[in-house]
């Protein structure tokens, strides 16, 4: 027993802190469902954020961005990417900024950020190493 009356403390192994995430996601895309109890699974703490209820503005993809590829960010399934043949020609940091703050289907989903680590999609190695 310790000092305090009436609490034990623990014994054998203690619980490992909780990891925290930001979880910036569409509730019904199953990538995103599938990233989600990859990292619940993991012991992760996830705090959500439905981009399509509350949208990135261009100044919040711009800091998410920083200095990484800005292209990575685009959604390569999305019809506005096909049908603007974005592959093929990609617009510039600041149009693809614009086009993702008014229309965030256009983002790569689920954008997940643990400190200052991004990672973009289901994608296991770079969750594994948050």
């Amino acid at each position: 027993m310790s000092a305090r009356k009436g609490v034990d403390k623990p014994r054998g192994k203690t619980k490992k802190p909780a990891k925290y995430a930001n979880f910036l996601h569409k509730p019904n895309c199953t990538t995103c469902r599938k990233a989600k109890g990859f990292l619940e699974k993991r012991g992760f703490q996830l705090y959500f954020r439905d981009l399509a209820k509350h949208r990135l503005s261009a100044t919040e993809l711009e800091k998410l961005i920083g200095r990484r590829d800005y292209t990575e960010f685009l959604n390569t399934r999305n019809e506005l990417f096909r049908r603007k043949k974005m592959k093929i020609r990609p617009p510039s940091r600041r149009e693809a900024i614009r086009m993702m703050a008014k229309e965030p289907n256009l983002i790569r989903r689920p954008v997940i950020l643990a400190g200052a680590r991004v990672v973009l999609g289901f994608d296991e190695k770079g969750m594994a190493r948050l």
